[in-house]
């Protein structure tokens, strides 16, 4: 597995200059990121985010002292109130580490244990949507396992949170996803789609760790798979974990950009903290 985004450019920058590790060790009440969200203050940039604002100015003024060799905390208190000029209301602690080349293999390991832990999307089909969501989701803290039964479709370059798997027939691919993997189902065939949600269904049924199973198309579409699958034998209790059409209510375009962001919305309401 590949870092991504902030924490790949972390460990090039750190190869050629020091930096302070800010982390959020706590938050109580109200705070503009959770625990374990980071940034590192370099001389001349920094790479993550611990919110923005009144806080992140002020923190970054801190981790800069110490990246000069000043004496300063190494935890420090901020009450997001009037004084600090943010009204979250919440009182969050920062933690402050400096960090060189010697420590790049400690926090490549850290950041990688932080990756595992990011929520696992499997996403059948490789067309333009599937393309667009693979893209999109690249973004964001998930894992994406990106199968297709067409090896050709794949694009030569994939987002560092993403792998894709060849798998003929697809739904071969279903007993082998990550438990806990949010499953999107948009393969070229409706054949496939029905294979792919019936295997999802019999893995539901033997170890219910596939906590969302969506399906791209009408609910006319859901109909007609409706009557095929309760004649597979699948009950009704069984049918009603399938969401389709997936989406975000409200979002209007069938372009594959704007589909995938209702998608992706819908995904992201299924997040545990």
């Amino acid at each position: 597995m590949r870092l991504a985004g902030p924490a790949d450019r972390l460990l090039q920058r750190l190869a050629l200059a020091d930096a302070v590790w800010v982390e959020v060790a706590r938050v109580d009440g109200s705070g503009p990121r959770e625990t374990g969200a980071w940034m590192a203050v370099f001389d001349d940039v920094l790479v993550g985010t611990i919110g923005g604002g009144q806080l992140e100015f002020d923190a970054v003024d801190h981790a800069r002292v110490l990246l000069r060799g000043q004496a300063g905390e190494s935890r420090r208190r901020y009450a997001l109130g009037p004084s600090l000029g943010q009204c979250c209301g919440g009182v969050v602690w920062l933690d402050f580490e400096r960090i060189g080349a010697a420590d790049r293999e400690r926090l490549r390991t850290r950041l990688l244990g932080s990756l595992q832990r990011h929520m696992p999307v499997a996403l059948f089909g490789g067309g333009h949507v599937g393309r667009a969501i693979v893209e999109l989701l690249g973004t964001l803290p998930v894992r994406t396992h990106w199968i297709d039964s067409r090896d050709e479709v794949f694009p030569e370059r994939l987002p560092a949170n993403a792998t894709a798997e060849h798998s003929e027939p697809v739904h071969r691919a279903v007993p082998t996803l990550a438990p806990g993997s949010h499953v999107l189902i948009m393969s070229f065939s409706h054949a496939e789609d029905l294979d792919i949600v019936a295997a999802c269904l019999q893995r539901a049924h033997e170890s219910d760790d596939l906590p969302f199973i969506g399906l791209i198309g009408s609910k006319s579409k859901w109909a007609a798979f409706r009557h095929r699958l309760e004649a597979r034998g699948h009950a009704e209790h069984e049918l009603a974990r399938i969401t389709c059409p997936i989406g975000v209510a409200g979002v209007i375009g069938k372009e594959p950009e704007v589909i995938a962001v209702a998608a992706v919305a819908q995904l992201l309401q299924q997040r545990v903290a």
